[in-house]
C-alpha cells in the first residue's frame, strides 16, 4: 500500500499546484495539500509529523516550479 500512496500523493500535489494565479497562491495551496498528503503517508509509518513537514516542503517546491513553468520561465 505505501508504494502506491506516494505516486498518488505526488500526482495530487501536481494537480493542486494549478490552484491560484500568483506564485504565492500556487506554492501555498500546494504546500497545504503536500502537508495533508505527507501526514497521511507518514501516519502509515507512525510518523505523521515528519511526513507533514516533508510533504509541505515538497508541495511548496512543486507549486513554485509549476508556477514558473506556467509563466514560461522553465521549460
Amino acid at each position: 500500500m505505501p508504494k502506491l500512496a506516494i505516486p498518488f500523493a505526488l500526482a495530487a500535489v501536481i494537480g493542486i499546484a494549478g490552484c491560484g494565479t500568483t506564485t504565492g497562491e500556487r506554492a501555498g495551496s500546494s504546500a497545504l495539500m503536500g502537508a495533508a498528503g505527507g501526514a497521511l503517508i507518514g501516519s502509515l509509518s507512525a510518523n505523521a509529523g515528519a511526513g507533514a513537514l516533508i510533504g509541505a516542503g515538497a508541495g511548496a517546491l512543486g507549486g513554485y516550479l509549476y508556477d514558473q513553468h506556467k509563466k514560461g520561465h522553465i521549460d
